[in-house]
């Protein structure tokens, strides 16, 4: 078979090769052939789009893509001609569908005379290493690690197989990647923890040596910038699946789940603890030492200062409003606990009152 992103695939091709992985049926030509993914109301003949979102609905009558992937219920819609694959997710459809016809380019193995590789490293003869790169003394690389230029790979870290690590990313000594990592540019991982101990007085502070490590597990994709600090004892963890954002902070000792998935500028304070698939939105802000629940879902900023004991939704946000009305209702927010206290005394006089009058 020729390369799809030569040639394309028909429908038929690509509902056998997702048959393995979720339900989908064709509709119209099996025999309509896609060369890549497009948008719903920008595709062009050839392009292959979804519709999963109820408001994106109109498009369908106007979009010029080939084929498009919705539910089995919105088959009659389609517009006269239209091939379709038929699934009851076609936005997860459409993300397999997207690997299919577009896979990630590959570096080839090889390791290029302008890296730096310790002697004492062990990297499989499938590996890449890019220009610039540095590998440190009892490192390991697992089968197909790519690592690109400049990324810096330090003493006895781990890497599984199939893991790419992007331009300008430093994994410090000691940590361990699981296999089929994506960690993009500018991601530090396993730099210290902020400790300190005051000296008391007018005196500075002291430095927490940090022992531990960081240890991730497979199938976790790590967002640009990111960074993740070593445990001070104890190894900061990163379950398997779990998807970061760019910009994360998570401190030291910080445990997260599995499949859990965190926007940007998301915070996590030291010893933070994440069951498996929860959800933080951006800038959500995670006090040290809390517990999460699994499936507990946080929205975006608000502030998590107790543990969360049950799953579901939580906001802690003040609503967005103009600034003349936000300064009017926050006097009132500042006088809560006196309000609190008028009406508890104002309960207390009116049951007085009624029990006189019994």
């Amino acid at each position: 078979m020729m390369d799809a992103a030569q040639s394309g695939l028909s429908l038929l091709e690509i509902a056998a090769r997702l048959a393995d992985i979720l339900p989908v049926e064709v509709a119209g030509d099996a025999t309509c052939r896609v060369v890549q993914a497009g948008a719903l109301e920008s595709a062009e003949p050839g392009q292959i789009t979804f519709l999963s979102n109820p408001k994106y609905r109109p498009y369908l009558k106007t979009t010029r893509a080939s084929a498009v992937i919705l539910t089995p219920a919105m088959a009659a819609e389609l517009p006269q001609g239209m091939a379709a694959l038929l699934t009851p997710n076609p936005y997860l459809c459409y993300a397999h569908v997207v690997a299919i016809l577009s896979p990630p380019a590959r570096k080839p193995p090889g390791i290029h005379p302008a890296a730096t590789v310790d002697e004492g490293a062990v990297i499989s003869s499938s590996c890449h290493v890019g220009a610039g790169a540095w590998i440190g003394a009892g490192a390991t690389l697992g089968e197909r690690v790519e690592i690109h230029a400049n990324a810096m790979i330090g003493e006895k870290v781990e890497i599984g197989a199939d893991s790419v690590i992007y331009p300008g990313v430093s994994i410090y000594p000691g940590c361990r990647i699981g296999a089929r990592a994506i960690i993009h540019s500018g991601v530090v991982i396993g730099s210290d923890g902020f400790g300190f101990v005051p000296e008391g007085g007018e005196g500075g502070w002291v430095k927490i040596l940090q022992k531990g490590a960081v240890v991730i597990g497979n199938d976790v994709e790590i967002g640009a910038n990111t960074c993740i600090d070593r445990g001070a004892i104890d190894d900061t963890v990163i379950g398997d699946g779990v998807k970061m954002d760019n910009q994360i902070h998570i401190a030291h000792n910080c445990v997260i789940g599995e499949h859990c998935a965190l926007a940007g500028c998301v915070g996590l304070a030291g010893s933070a603890k994440l069951g498996h698939h929860v959800m933080l939105g951006g800038s959500a802000m995670i006090h040290g030492h809390i517990s999460i629940v699994p499936h507990a879902e946080i929205s975006p900023g608000s502030l998590v200062t107790n543990n969360i004991k049950e799953p579901g939704k939580y906001t802690g946000i003040y609503p967005l409003d103009r600034h003349e009305a936000w300064l009017k209702n926050a006097v009132f927010l500042r006088r809560l606990e006196q309000m609190a206290k008028r009406l508890s005394a104002l309960e207390r006089a009116l049951n007085e009152q009624g029990h006189q009058g019994n």
